[in-house]
């Protein structure tokens, strides 16, 4: 009689730990000053401490800052393996409430309309990926919150790799780490992790979406905040006087490259994108965010935004403008591209799970983007969530399933 799939092994089990983490509000907050920026993420932090523990894991640590750190040690006459991590973070987008989550669940998804209380539905009219999980279970939010597949269906995933993995020691494999961050929503989920104290010399953040995703490039990243210094005087006697701040960034914003913006671009196409903006006469700011995958390109972008404020100063004959531009993470190719076994092992391990590897660039940035260069080559693979950070988020069972049987082969040898 053949052994069931882990898959299939797995299934319930998966579901039920999912549907757990999912009830636990964990949502970050950008505004507050401590870390984790909210004391709700511990209580998912502890229980996975505890689980860890309960399911053998001798080696086991909750950091004062919210990190989760585990290793599995490596089984005889395999200690000389690379030592490899499973990465993914608890927390939930501050975007969409996180509060009292009640997944629907729908069985052998036939290509309907599924129903999100009474104000929404999710169709494959308006997300037609969706064609790509008939006969899957799929699991919906209720209209009034997000799900939070991003990421606990890749801390749910972790936990059941780890599960299988304790259960079945005749599969060998190197020293095996287990990292669960906070904060990554807010952009601070590896400001104070210990890459060292984590142990791996190899790294996967469990994060992505839909089934088959290895994301080893993302864009390089920075913010720019532009501020504008006017001078207001009465319109009826303005000329050769008057300094609109307003204007003045209107006419910044006007000399950005019009489809160089987040709506007309895909694939490798960097952009600008405008955040913020308030102000009056006197004084006016904005906030953009500057991306592109291509490192020169980048650069170029801002050096072409701090040129368009040096022209308009030197229009207005005085210092109107000011552009700080600070850059926020880069693209992980450079630090991943090095350890090309490694992604042929992640290909590798879907193949083995009856995963066909979808290789894409990321068109945003992970906690692995930031780990790669903190010396924690980090690419980023798929859990089976779709539709992040709102009410039509949704997540395949299914391919959640397959998530867990790509890990368990990945990290081991067998």
């Amino acid at each position: 009689m053949n052994q069931p799939s882990i898959a299939h092994q797995i299934r319930q089990s998966l579901l039920d730990r999912f549907l757990s983490y999912v009830a636990i509000d964990t949502q970050s907050d950008p505004k507050s000053t401590s870390y984790p920026s909210t004391e709700k993420q511990f209580t998912l932090l502890r229980l996975l401490h505890d689980q860890l523990l309960e399911l053998g894991v001798t080696s086991v640590s909750l950091e004062p800052k919210g990190y989760v750190l585990a290793q599995i040690s490596a089984t005889a006459g395999y200690e000389d393996r690379p030592a490899l991590g499973l990465i993914a973070h608890v927390d939930t987008s501050p975007d969409f409430s996180g509060q009292d989550v009640h997944p629907q669940i729908i069985e052998d998804y036939a290509g309907e309309a599924i129903p999100l209380g009474t104000t929404a539905e999710l169709t494959a009219r308006e997300f037609p990926e969706l064609m790509e999980l008939l006969g899957h279970t799929l699991i919906t939010t209720d209209g009034t919150t997000l799900l939070g597949a991003d990421d606990k269906a890749g801390v749910a995933e972790i936990m059941e790799a780890v599960r299988y993995i304790m259960a079945h020691p005749e599969l060998p494999h190197g020293k095996i780490c287990i990292g669960f961050t906070p904060d990554e929503e807010i952009g601070a989920g590896v400001d104070h992790f210990d890459v060292k104290k984590f142990g791996a010399d190899f790294a996967f953040t469990v994060d992505g979406g839909r089934e088959g995703e290895l994301e080893y490039e993302n864009f390089n990243a920075a913010s720019a905040k532009v501020v504008a210094t006017g001078r207001s005087i009465h319109p009826g006697y303005a000329k050769g006087k008057l300094v609109n701040a307003i204007e003045v960034i209107y006419l910044l914003h006007a000399s950005l490259p019009h489809y160089a913006r987040p709506e007309f671009t895909e694939g490798y196409e960097g952009f600008y994108h405008l955040t913020h903006f308030s102000g009056d006469v006197e004084r006016a700011e904005a906030e953009y965010i500057i991306r592109d995958h291509n490192r020169g390109l980048f650069e170029e972008k801002k050096t072409y935004l701090e040129q368009i404020a040096a022209e308009i100063n030197a229009a207005y004959k005085r210092p109107v403008i000011q552009v700080e531009i600070k850059d926020s993470y880069y693209n992980m190719y450079d630090q991943v591209a090095p350890h090309a076994e490694m992604i042929e092992r992640a290909k590798q391990a879907m193949t083995l799970a009856g995963v066909t590897p979808r290789i894409s660039p990321i068109r945003g940035g992970t906690d692995g983007a930031r780990l790669s260069y903190m010396g924690l080559p980090c690419p980023n693979l798929f859990t089976g969530g779709a539709n992040f950070h709102g009410k039509y988020e949704y997540a395949s069972l299914d391919t959640m399933c397959r998530a867990v049987e790509t890990l368990v082969h990945l990290v081991t040898e067998a």
